[in-house]
């Protein structure tokens, strides 16, 4: 691990300092490690399309639009393979909100989103998209044959 020393003024530290108390870092360092992880991985997600990715694909629609319930259902089974779930909540009498687990190649997740966030009726859309576990060299990965163990209720 290397050293690295950041310069802050005492408003920053104070600011970072509260940050650090409120989300129950053990430390700074923790919690700047944090921070470069985060930067390194949204820079190298926006930066490439290569790679696997896991995404939550958040957005907000109005329900009374006559088709577009059906062409955003129709978006989801045509991407079945990237859909892991989807959340429906009832917002207002008007607007809904759906947050979709996505799970994938980044250009294949992020061309769904687009496709979802261009859709007439479709507002305030948010993708964040996070590495996937094992989609880097460092990432955990099994080897051939390998499978998980069932868990208690899955018996």
């Amino acid at each position: 691990m290397q050293r690295v020393t950041v310069s802050l003024d005492e408003d920053e530290t104070a600011a970072f300092d509260a940050i650090v108390v409120e989300q129950g870092y053990a430390s700074r360092s923790e919690a700047i490690r944090d921070l470069v992880r985060r930067a390194v991985d949204a820079r190298r997600l926006t930066s490439t399309i290569d790679g696997a990715c896991v995404a939550n694909l958040s957005y907000v629609y109005d329900h009374h639009l006559p088709t577009l319930v059906r062409r955003l259902t129709e978006l989801q089974h045509a991407n079945h393979d990237l859909v892991v779930a989807t959340t429906h909540v009832h917002l207002d009498h008007d607007n809904c909100l759906e947050s979709t687990m996505l799970k994938g190649p980044v250009a294949a997740v992020r061309a769904l989103a687009d496709g979802i966030e261009a859709t007439g009726g479709v507002r305030y859309t948010t993708l964040n998209l996070i590495s996937a576990p094992g989609s880097t060299s460092s990432g955990h990965k099994h080897s051939p044959g390998h499978t998980q163990p069932l868990l208690p209720n899955d018996r």
